[in-house]
This record gives C-alpha cells, sequence and structure tokens, in this order.
C-alpha cells in the first residue's frame, strides 16, 4: 500500500505499511499484520483522538488532538504531540521529543531526548532521557537516567536514579543511585545509597545506607540511617545520624544526633542541643544548648552556653562554659573558662579562669585566676601564677608545684568546719581555708 491513506472514524481498519502520512478520524481502531502484528508508516501519522492502535507502531512524527493508545511498541524518528490528551503507550517508547497535554503512562521503557506533559508521567520500565518536565506527577518503577527532571509537583523513582539536575516543587523518593543536583521544594527520601554534589531542601530529607555526597541545605529536618561523608551540612532544624559521619563543617540550628562518631575538618555550630554516642572531632565546636558525647576533641575552641557531658574528657586549645552552665566530665585545655555561676568537675590546662560564683572540683594549671564567691571542693595545683579573689570557699590549701601530674585524681572533701578570722575577726565559710574578707590563712582547728 502506498501513498497517503485516511481512515474515516468510528471505523477499523487493518494496516501493514503506509508510504506517506497517515490520517486518522475519531474512534478509529487499527489492527496491524505480522507476528507481532505492526504497522510502519514512512510519514506522519495525524489522530484527530480517541483512537487505538492494536499493535505496535512505527513514524516518523505522531500528531494527536485527543486520546491516543497504542497496544503495543511506539517507535518514532522525531516528535510525538498530544495536544489535549492522554498518550498510553502499552510497551516500549522510542521518540525524539514528547509533548503531551495530561498524561503519558509507558508499560516498557521509555527512551527519548526530551519529554514535556503537563499532567503526569508513569513508566513501568527503565527510563532514558535528556529532559524531563512534567506539571504533576512523575513516577517510574524502573531505573532512571536523565540529564534533567523538572516536575511541578511529585517524583517517585522507585529504582536507582542517574540525574545531572532534579528540580521537584513538592515532594521526591527515589531509589538511591546518583544525583548531582538535588532542589526540592518539599521533601526528599532516598531509600538506599546515594551520592549527590548538593542537596537543598525546603522541609525534610531522608537518606539510607551510605551517602557520600557535597553540601545539604534542608529547611526543616536531615535523617541519615547509615554513614554519611559530606562537605557541608547546614540545617534549620534538626540532624540524625545512625552511623558514621564526616566532612568539613556542620551548622544547625536546633539539634545534632549522631549515634556513632563525627569527625569535622571544620566547625561544628549548634543553637540546641549536639549528642555525639562516640567520638566528636571539630577544629571549633560551639553549641548554644547542651553538649553530650564520650569525646570531645577540637583543635582550637569549645564553647558551650548549657551543658558539657562527657566520659573521657573534653580537650582543645581553648574551653569556655557559660554563665551557670555545667560540665561533667575532664576538661583539658591551654585556657579554660568557666563562666558565672557555672558548675565544673576537674579542670587541667595552662590559663584557667573562674569567674564569680563558679563551683569546680580539682583545679590544675601553670596560671589560676579566681573571682570571688567561687568555690573549690578538691585541691587546686598550679606552677606558675595563682590570683584569688576574697570570699572564696578553698577545702584544701593550694599547693604550687614543679610540675602537674599527667591526669588530675579526683581529692575527697575534708568535712566542713566554722571558723573564724583571727586578722580581722569575720566569720568565713564552714569549710574555708582562706578568710573571705582579708583572704589570709584561716587556723586549722
Amino acid at each position: 500500500m502506498s501513498g497517503e491513506m485516511a481512515v474515516p472514524s468510528r471505523s477499523r481498519k487493518k494496516l501493514d505499511i503506509v508510504d506517506g502520512g497517515l490520517m486518522i478520524g475519531r474512534h478509529v481502531v487499527i489492527e496491524g499484520t505480522g507476528t507481532p502484528p505492526s504497522v510502519k508508516v514512512s510519514g506522519t501519522i495525524y489522530c484527530e483522538g480517541d483512537d487505538t492502535f492494536e499493535c505496535n507502531v512505527s513514524a516518523r512524527s505522531l500528531e494527536a488532538e485527543d486520546d491516543v493508545t497504542i497496544k503495543g511498541d511506539l517507535e518514532v524518528e522525531n516528535n510525538v504531540e498530544v495536544e489535549d490528551g492522554h498518550l498510553v503507550v502499552r510497551g516500549r517508547m522510542n521518540a525524539k521529543r514528547v509533548d503531551v497535554d495530561a498524561t503519558l503512562y509507558v508499560t516498557g521503557d521509555l527512551a527519548v531526548e526530551g519529554v514535556d506533559v503537563g499532567g503526569s508521567l508513569k513508566v513501568d520500565g527503565n527510563v532514558t532521557a535528556g529532559n524531563i518536565d512534567v506539571g504533576g506527577s512523575f513516577k517510574a518503577v524502573g531505573e532512571v537516567e536523565a540529564r534533567k527532571i523538572d516536575v511541578g509537583g511529585s517524583v517517585l523513582i522507585e529504582s536507582t536514579a542517574d540525574i545531572s539536575d532534579l528540580n521537584v516543587g513538592g515532594t521526591a523518593k527515589v531509589g538511591g543511585g546518583k544525583i548531582a543536583e538535588v532542589d526540592i521544594g518539599g521533601s526528599f527520601e532516598s531509600r538506599a545509597s546515594l551520592t549527590f554534589e548538593r542537596i537543598n531542601v525546603g522541609g525534610v530529607v531522608r537518606l539510607a545506607s551510605k551517602c557520600k555526597g557535597g553540601s545539604v541545605n534542608v529547611g526543616g529536618v536531615f535523617k541519615v540511617d547509615g554513614d554519611l561523608e559530606f562537605k557541608d551540612v547546614n540545617v534549620g532544624g534538626k540532624v540524625v545520624i545512625t552511623g558514621l559521619a564526616e566532612g568539613n563543617g556542620m551548622d544547625v540550628g536546633g539539634k545534632v544526633e549522631v549515634s556513632k562518631s563525627l569527625n569535622l575538618s571544620g566547625n561544628l555550630e549548634v543553637g540546641g542541643k549536639a549528642s555525639v554516642d562516640e567520638k566528636l572531632h571539630a577544629r571549633n565546636i560551639e553549641v548554644g544548648g547542651v553538649l553530650r558525647t564520650r569525646e570531645a576533641i577540637a583543635e582550637d575552641c569549645v564553647e558551650v552556653g548549657g551543658a558539657i557531658t562527657t566520659e573521657d574528657g573534653v580537650t582543645a586549645r581553648c574551653v569556655e562554659i557559660g554563665r551557670r552552665g555545667t560540665v561533667h566530665g575532664l576538661i583539658r585545655a591551654d585556657e579554660v573558662v568557666i563562666g558565672k555561676d557555672a558548675h565544673a568537675e576537674d579542670i587541667y590546662g595552662k590559663r584557667v579562669f573562674l569567674e564569680r560564683g563558679a563551683q569546680v572540683e580539682n583545679i590544675y594549671g601553670e596560671n589560676i585566676t579566681i573571682e570571688s564567691d567561687c568555690v573549690i571542693k578538691g585541691e587546686v595545683q598550679y606552677t606558675n601564677e595563682l590570683k584569688i579573689d576574697r570570699n572564696v570557699s578553698l577545702v584544701n590549701e593550694p599547693q604550687k608545684v614543679a610540675k602537674l601530674a599527667s591526669r588530675p585524681s579526683r581529692t575527697p572533701t575534708v568535712p566542713a568546719r566554722r571558723k573564724q578570722c583571727p586578722n580581722c575577726g569575720t566569720d568565713s565559710q564552714d569549710d574555708a581555708i582562706f578568710c573571705k574578707r582579708c583572704g589570709k590563712k584561716l587556723p586549722e582547728e
């Protein structure tokens, strides 16, 4: 059969090869020949709409004004365009460019250079594409390989993905893989290991297994069920990592929870609470509220506004605890500042400064300064200089030593006794060694 062919509306036609174009009216059924049944059109297929092909179809182009269903494979050399309807392909689909106003559903694999769907795109097989642009939702059961995906609503990729740029207005879920740029307005989830360069999500991110990537910027919650290697993490709300975390820097407005170790070459900044079950290492550690970890190590400074709780202590160049804060565990640092009315246990450092009203167990340092109203429950050892204001409670007399012990040992508190200064007559605290007014040593009773 040769030449251009027209098939009238509401008819059924059996075709083999059409040399030229094929014009089809409305509500037409086209049958093919051969095994499997097929129709080959050398030109363009034009459908008025609500047409069905009960066979494989190949053509140079396909144009339709309304719905088209193809019960087989669709092979188009150039473009597919459906203006106001749906396109259903119950098989594989290959084309250069696809433009469908409503819905595109492909039960097999989809291979296109570009696809633009106004409503929803669903593919039961694998997807290979350059650009995918969908106004509503995109769902793929198989693997997806694409340069760029831009979806207004939601994306669900049940298998792995290899995407350069994923941009979704609502939510996106993938089965792992590799996505260079992730930009999601709502939430993003990867159900298996993911490699990425940048994640930018307005709401919630959930990653699984062992993930590796660059920068993470999340407005709400960032959760990783496994290990994470990253460059920088910036989260407005909460970070939860159940495995090992390693990267450059982490800045979190609310809370951080890491089930194993957190190793940073840069800084950790947390507005609320930071909890690391094993070791925490960073250049600087700054926590507004509470820091809890087995061991904290900072190359430069540790600054905590509320409380520090460790098993193996805090080691840094500088450690500073805020006003009315508490420290449970050893502090080792060149410079230690215990804020006003704060509480600490053992301190081991070169320069130790206790602000007014602070209470500590033991102090071991080169140069020690203790402001008024402080309480030292254990011992004070120094190698160079000790400055003590008035009204400081000392259970034991400070000792100047040639060399500090390598690790401080806790000294039991002696029973308190009431004393009066023979120099000025002032009553001192019951357990004081020095007078709170004149600073003179009180006699033992």
